[in-house]
């Protein structure tokens, strides 16, 4: 590979007029030599290179005109481009997902703590209490339960109505 990347970097700057004279004497008698199988491979490439090199002289390379940049921010202009994330990310509902996970882990500690015998640590007044209070009677009915998961849907739907009238508002004001 590396020889190949130095015949070409040669050749071409042997074809540019780069080269320098003991350069361009030993390119010559590698294109002149007819029996070393090298220089067969120099010849070849010398060829095709000469063909690229006629060819980039012979094309017109086309330049951008000189309103090319104005045209193209132009055209962007036109374009609804997305406001700053500040913008459309609305802080009350980052808020609401802060307090409902606030609010998931206080149920979860008040039941953890709920369920805990603290009549083992040598008990109080206010231990008894709490382990006399028996949640599972109110949630223990199926019909309780599926009252629950009904307006659990009815709230998130709810929910989901207000956050879609809030988007259709700020894709107005947009």
């Amino acid at each position: 590979m590396n020889t190949q990347h130095n015949m070409e970097e040669r050749l071409w700057n042997y074809i540019d007029g780069l080269s320098s004279a003991d350069e361009k004497k030993a390119v010559e008698k590698l294109l002149q030599d007819n029996a070393d199988p090298i220089a067969i491979v120099w010849r070849e490439k010398y060829k095709e290179l000469l063909e690229v090199n006629s060819l980039l002289k012979s094309s017109k390379l086309d330049a951008p005109s000189l309103r090319f940049t104005k045209n193209i921010m132009e055209e962007i202009a036109k374009l609804h481009v997305a406001p700053a994330a500040k913008n459309y990310i609305n802080k009350k509902i980052i808020w609401g997902i802060t307090f409902f996970f606030i609010a998931m882990i206080t149920g979860f500690l008040l039941y953890g703590f709920m369920q805990m015998d603290f009549s083992a640590a040598g008990g109080s007044d206010l231990s008894k209490r709490i382990s006399q209070f028996d949640i599972s009677k109110f949630f223990n009915n199926t019909w309780v339960n599926a009252l629950m998961m009904v307006n659990i849907v009815f709230g998130l739907s709810l929910f989901d109505n207000y956050l879609s009238q809030k988007r259709k508002k700020f894709r107005k004001e947009a």
